[in-house]
């Protein structure tokens, strides 16, 4: 009873503080309200032009295709939290207390999803490239769903337990603003850091490596049928979106825990703006997994795409009466 008291007067000494950050009116935060509005708008538009091509090609789908449908469907399920965020940052603070932990375990539970997902793109990629003829490996990778399903249960599992056992014991008004206190608390964020950010890092770093090494050593590659310049900025490109949307977060939660008792304004204010970062993933995601395949540009029907919206195919029907000769 004495460590959950003390817990439960440190969060809400740390709210407290974090409280003091912001006024008692609410007015339009302009920042957050544009930057959540472009990621939402860009990347939920990018991801179903990504899911339209997945699902159109299910019969050929490979392990990486697997991964990275799933992806697809983290990155939107993550977006879909934003316009509420979107409503608070715009001046409404009417938002019950239930409803901004729920979506801040949606959004958190997705994030560490589309890690675990990248990670597991990498790894998949290094396995085809290393071991291609070996039997061991190759029936690994045709386990892809089962790895999906077991980093869904994961990511959600592990995250509402903190959620429901803690919700309840402290109430503030912050909502979206406040101090992540369950996250900043050394027995959470230290698996966190180590299982959540730390440890699909190296695995990235190690597989990379891996697989520049493998391609640069294949005999294909000797004969210049294959641009390894291009492989490798592929392989960079991958590393620095990770690292560019996933690091100032945890870097930030990392000095949060250390400044417990004495959490300044622009620290705060620093968390939120890389918690902004890490939404941006949603759209770097497609960049550098969808869009930049060669199977997905070679098989893409981009007029399937535009059929999805019902003033292009309107507009397509105008256009192919116009086009039709007049025999009389």
């Amino acid at each position: 009873m004495s460590i959950n008291g003390s817990v439960t007067e440190s969060i809400t000494g740390s709210i407290n503080r974090s409280t003091a950050c912001h006024t008692s009116s609410r007015d339009v935060d302009l920042l957050p309200v544009c930057l959540y509005s472009s990621i939402f708008i860009v990347g939920v538009i990018f991801n179903l032009v990504a899911l339209v091509f997945f699902f159109r090609n299910i019969k050929s789908r490979s392990q990486t295709i697997v991964y990275m449908t799933n992806l697809a469907v983290a990155d939107v399920l993550l977006l879909f939290t934003l316009p509420v965020r979107i409503y608070y940052h715009l001046g409404f603070s009417d938002l019950p207390q239930p409803l901004c932990e729920g979506l801040g375990l949606v959004l958190k539970a997705n994030m560490y999803g589309s890690i675990f997902l990248l990670t597991s793109i990498c790894l998949d990629r290094c396995m085809a490239v290393s071991f291609p003829m070996s039997p061991c490996v190759q029936g690994a990778r045709k386990k892809a769903w089962l790895v999906c399903v077991g980093i869904w249960v994961l990511t959600f599992g592990a995250s509402l337990p903190i959620y429901l056992s803690n919700h309840k014991q402290v109430v503030h008004d912050n909502c979206f603003d406040g101090l992540p206190v369950y996250a900043t608390l050394p027995v959470v964020l230290v698996p966190t850091l180590l299982l959540g950010f730390g440890t699909p890092l190296v695995l990235m770093l190690v597989c990379s490596w891996g697989l520049v090494r493998a391609v640069r050593r294949s005999t294909v590659a000797q004969t210049r049928l294959v641009d390894c310049r291009k492989i490798q900025r592929m392989i960079g490109t991958s590393l620095l979106v990770f690292l560019f949307s996933f690091l100032p977060y945890h870097a930030a939660l990392t000095f949060l825990s250390i400044h417990r008792e004495n959490i300044s304004c622009p620290l705060l204010a620093v968390y939120r703006y890389s918690l902004m970062v890490a939404c941006l993933n949603t759209v770097l995601d497609p960049i550098a997994y969808y869009f930049t395949t060669e199977t997905f540009r070679g098989n893409m029907d981009m007029s399937a795409v535009w059929r999805m919206f019902p003033l292009n195919s309107q507009s397509s029907e105008v256009n192919s009466r116009i086009r039709v000769p007049n025999n009389s």
